[in-house]
């Protein structure tokens, strides 16, 4: 599913469990929004994917919402090399940020 920054911001007391910053090939940034169990792709009034240059423009950008966690993640190009196996193989997850919600036990 799908989410602009606008719908974000009318919802002043959503609180995003978890924003994953989602590395694309170390060049680009998108947000991954977690509400609960369900997830949302930051997007523009398009339906199209906003990309970022950094992970600290995407955070810069989303720093007007309440936030409960953030986690770097770069998926693994590992799998991909010629000659290998195909395998699940996790991506790298780097917490850059929890916070406490007033009012709210973490």
């Amino acid at each position: 599913m799908r989410i602009t920054l606008e719908q974000l911001v009318a919802q002043p007391k959503q609180v995003i469990d978890l924003l994953e910053i989602i590395s694309i090939e170390g060049q680009q940034y998108m947000a991954r929004l977690s509400f609960g169990d369900r997830q949302f792709l930051l997007s523009d009034k398009k339906d199209v994917t906003c990309l970022f240059r950094s992970a600290w423009q995407l955070q810069d950008t989303l720093s007007a919402v309440s936030i409960r966690e953030t986690q770097v993640v770069h998926p693994s190009a590992y799998h991909e090399m010629i000659g290998m196996e195909p395998a699940a193989i996790e991506p790298l997850r780097i917490r850059v940020q929890r916070q406490k919600v007033q009012g709210q036990k973490t």
